[in-house]
């Protein structure tokens, strides 16, 4: 399990800046596609990823989110997401699971996407021996850096906790031992 902090940062931007969306609330269905790659035991494992997002969350869900982040930390999270509609899905070689938080914010030449699921994707090394527990890693996290071309790279969570840190920064911890990048990040035409 680690903390990512890299994630952290950008997932610090994406959630907290409601006053950002407006710029992207009018935007159309998209898909993104991409290559998850981690490597575990010096050797790189890869699959293919898909994120389909329907439509972006409203103003009013991504204060829910924030609320039950500073709140009650993932279990707060995961009841808020539970009640909110599907926007899409993510798809992570054979695992899938619905999107219900989806936020894009401008940068300076591109944008950062962030997309949460109300359940984890996967629990990647749950059935390996003197696997740690798996409670409480109930949500998947996934975030886009996007160029102006929406081209880019990211990071996936796909069993992850979040909270809040002293300093209000949100951190997301994932299940696994190693980082999973989001390489070749593409939009389907």
């Amino acid at each position: 399990m680690r903390n990512r902090v890299p994630m952290l940062c950008a997932a610090a931007l994406v959630l907290v800046g409601p006053a950002f969306a407006p710029a992207m609330l009018g935007q159309a269905a998209e898909t993104f596609t991409a290559t998850a790659s981690a490597k575990v035991k010096g050797k790189t494992h890869t699959a293919p990823v898909r994120i389909a997002i329907e439509a972006l969350s409203p103003e009013a869900d991504q204060k829910a989110v924030m609320g039950a982040l500073r709140s009650g930390g993932t279990p707060a999270v995961k009841d808020a997401l539970s009640k909110m509609k599907d926007l899409g899905t993510i798809e992570a070689g054979e695992h899938k699971a619905p999107i219900r938080y989806a936020f894009s914010r401008p940068t300076g030449s591109g944008r950062l996407v962030t997309v949460v699921t109300a359940e984890p994707l996967v629990h990647i090394g749950s059935h390996l021996p003197g696997a740690k527990p798996k409670a409480g890693y109930d949500v998947a996290v996934a975030i886009l850096v996007l160029d102006q071309n929406d081209a880019g790279h990211g990071e996936l969570a796909p069993a992850a906790k979040v909270k809040t840190n002293e300093s209000g920064a949100i951190v997301v911890e994932d299940y696994g031992s190693a980082k999973i990048w989001l390489k070749n990040i593409a939009k389907a035409k």
